[in-house]
C-alpha cells in the first residue's frame, strides 16, 4: 500500500467517525425530546373509552362426525358386462401409442330389452293298447306352470295380479303393457278371467288369514269412517 492510500483511507475513516458522532448526537436529541413529551402526556378524555384487551378466543370443539356409513361415497355396482375402448394410433398425428393403460371407467346402469312371452307347447302323444282296447295319452302334470286350465303361465298371472291390486292399474292399461313391452296379445276380458281364478286358487289361504284374524285377542282396525243407523261413527 502506498503512502497516498494510507492518507485517503485515514481520511475516510475520519469522516466516518464524525458523521458517527453526529449520528449519536441527534439520536441523544430525540430520545430526550420523547422522554419531554411522554412527561407532558395528558390522560385521554372521559368520551374515550380505554383499551380493552380482547380475552383469547376459546379452543372450537372439533365437530362431530357423522356414521361411517353415511360418509361414504356410492360404491359402484358389480357390472354384467364390460365393454373396452382401445385407441391404437394418434388422433393427430397418426403415430402408434404405446404404454396402453386404463385411464377411467364409466358406469352406466339400464335395463335390458324387455323379453318376449315364452310360448310352451305340450304335446301329448297317445298310444292305442291292444290288450284292453284303449288309448293311453302320456302323463303331464302341469300344475306348477299354469293355474287351473287356462293357458297364462304362474309368473305371467302373477304379474298381472301385481299390476292390479299392488299398482291399483286398471285392465284397459294392464293390456297395453303386456303389449308393449311383451308383444303379448291378449283380451281384457281374458286378464279379468286370470284374476278370478287367482281369488279361487287363494281363497283358502284367504279364509285361514280371516280365522286367525278373527282369533287374534287384538285387531288392527281400520279408522276409516263409517255410518251406522244415520250416525258418523
Amino acid at each position: 500500500m502506498t503512502e497516498e492510500e494510507a492518507l485517503q483511507l485515514r481520511k475516510e475513516n475520519q469522516e466516518l467517525r464524525e458523521a458517527l458522532k453526529q449520528a449519536q448526537e441527534l439520536l441523544r436529541v430525540a430520545l430526550a425530546r420523547i422522554e419531554e413529551l411522554e412527561k407532558q402526556k395528558t390522560p385521554p378524555p372521559a368520551f374515550v373509552k380505554a383499551d380493552v384487551k380482547k380475552p383469547a378466543p376459546e379452543e372450537k370443539t372439533p365437530r362431530k362426525k357423522r356414521a361411517a356409513q353415511h360418509n361414504q361415497a356410492r360404491r359402484r355396482s358389480v357390472p354384467t358386462q364390460i365393454v373396452e375402448h382401445h385407441l391404437a394410433v394418434c388422433p393427430e398425428c397418426d403415430l402408434r401409442l404405446g404404454g396402453i393403460s386404463l385411464a377411467r371407467s364409466r358406469e352406466v346402469i339400464d335395463l335390458p330389452p324387455p323379453a318376449p312371452v315364452q310360448i310352451t307347447e305340450h304335446r301329448i302323444f297317445k298310444g292305442w293298447c291292444a290288450g284292453c282296447q284303449k288309448w293311453h295319452e302320456a302323463p303331464v302334470d302341469v300344475h306348477a306352470e299354469v293355474v287351473g286350465q287356462g293357458r297364462i303361465g304362474v309368473r305371467l298371472a302373477s304379474l298381472i295380479a301385481t299390476l292390479r291390486t299392488v299398482m291399483r292399474l286398471p285392465v284397459g292399461q294392464i293390456r297395453e303393457l303386456l303389449h308393449t313391452l311383451h308383444g303379448f296379445e291378449v283380451s281384457m276380458g281374458e286378464i279379468v278371467e286370470v284374476l278370478h281364478r287367482l281369488v279361487a286358487h287363494a281363497q283358502p289361504v284367504l279364509d285361514d288369514l280371516k280365522t286367525t284374524i278373527r282369533a287374534s285377542p287384538a285387531v288392527q282396525a281400520d279408522e276409516t269412517g263409517w255410518r251406522e243407523d244415520g250416525l258418523n261413527g
